[in-house]
């Protein structure tokens, strides 16, 4: 299984849809600036989104437990880094409660739209 090209823009605006307002709720007061705290979302998502649907793909077969694993702890990681470089004063512990919170619950929509609607990302 891979991951079309065709199918990666309606995965990020999904991914987009659940994470922001997420990460935009609990970093509302780390960041007030909420232009600035939507920027940094996207770019962050962007950031890690191409890197799972490009490059791990390319490295790991898609739907298993390794795929999953690292696909997963990179968007996690990779976000929690970003937050915690780009917001001042967000603690480390912050930052990571954060992104698990979001990628788990983006995660989780994807698996759950994907069931339902396997041709979406297709």
């Amino acid at each position: 299984m891979y991951f079309p090209v065709s199918g990666w823009f309606t995965a990020f605006v999904l991914t987009l849809a659940v994470e922001a307002p997420i990460v935009a709720f609990l970093l509302r007061r780390a960041e007030p600036d909420l232009l600035r705290l939507g920027v940094l979302i996207v770019f962050a998502n962007l950031a890690t989104h191409l890197v799972v649907w490009y490059v791990i793909t390319q490295l790991f077969l898609v739907g298993t437990p390794g795929y999953t694993l690292v696909a997963e702890t990179w968007a996690t990681a990779a976000e929690a880094v970003f937050y915690g470089a780009t917001i001042r004063g967000l603690s480390a512990r912050r930052a990571i409660a954060v992104a698990v919170a979001a990628n788990a619950a983006s995660f989780l929509a994807g698996r759950v739209i994907g069931g339902l609607w396997p041709e979406l990302f297709r």
